[in-house]
């Protein structure tokens, strides 16, 4: 597809011309959709190495590195993923998920073995510290994933039942799975389509912060365009995207369970002083 296609499907009637500077790199993150139908095909060993080097070479605190990645190929694992985060079928039919995971237990065994104290790890800025690198180390896999011809999904749903989920997974104190992420062949018989995103001028601030105010016509303007899209993909949705969206964040039962997470959190070995 030209740049030109990519940014239109990207924005909609809102996408901005051409830039100048441009690259392959820029095409391929553009392409980006949220996959949930995958063929059986395997992800090989070889694949699932390349992945995991790009996910190391993102940037990382300090060089603290504090996340870890469990790859999940059991069927039963699977399964039982799928349910706890959700019911969300594609985590069992995927042939890979990879679970994320927020890691301060391997700095705090680090620390011991030099005969020095932890505590710093009890304070909500480590916590961030490893949300933040693993995030950032997912986002370099899914790209690499994708440059390999493959496609996933992020499966935040990993934060609906976070015991269960590190009990299935035998998640020392200090470990928590931040998401998961599907992986494998995409199914040509029902491949995903590029969904809009905000207008540039909604995210996009020049020097300091532009009143949320006035960032309503940017909205209202992103209504219109994922009303287009919800109808193209033949998507049942009640109201327009700041409706459901406004639902998403209406009340703590919106959060499917998550609105525990910081007792969660804690349960499992981060107290977040």
């Amino acid at each position: 597809m030209s740049a030109s296609s990519l940014l239109n499907a990207r924005y909609g009637q809102q996408a901005p011309g051409v830039p100048e500077a441009w690259s392959p790199l820029i095409d391929q993150l553009l392409t980006h959709r949220s996959v949930r139908h995958h063929l059986p095909d395997p992800v090989s060993d070889a694949q699932l190495t390349a992945i995991v080097a790009a996910a190391q070479s993102a940037a990382s605190s300090s060089n603290l590195q504090p996340w870890s990645v469990i790859a999940v190929r059991d069927p039963h694992t699977r399964a039982r993923l799928a349910e706890l985060a959700g019911d969300q079928a594609h985590v069992q039919q995927a042939p890979l998920v990879l679970v994320w995971l927020a890691d301060l237990a391997r700095l705090e065994s680090v620390g011991q073995a030099e005969g020095l104290g932890h505590a710093a790890l009890d304070y909500l800025e480590m916590a961030l510290v490893g949300v933040i690198d693993t995030t950032l180390a997912a986002q370099n896999a899914m790209a690499a994933a994708e440059s390999l011809g493959l496609s996933g999904c992020y499966i935040g749903g990993m934060r609906n039942h976070p015991e269960a989920v590190a009990q299935l997974l035998g998640l020392p104190p200090r470990v928590f799975a931040v998401f998961g992420m599907t992986l494998g062949k995409e199914d040509p018989a029902q491949q995903a389509s590029v969904k809009p995103r905000l207008p540039q001028p909604a995210v996009l601030h020049q020097e300091r912060y532009r009143p949320v105010a006035e960032q309503q016509a940017d909205v209202a303007t992103y209504n219109e365009a994922m009303a287009a899209f919800y109808a193209q993909q033949q998507m049942k949705v009640r109201g327009t995207w700041a409706v459901h969206s406004g639902k998403r964040v209406a009340t703590p039962e919106a959060l499917t369970g998550r609105d525990r997470l910081k007792e969660a959190l804690q349960a499992l070995g981060f107290p977040l002083k």
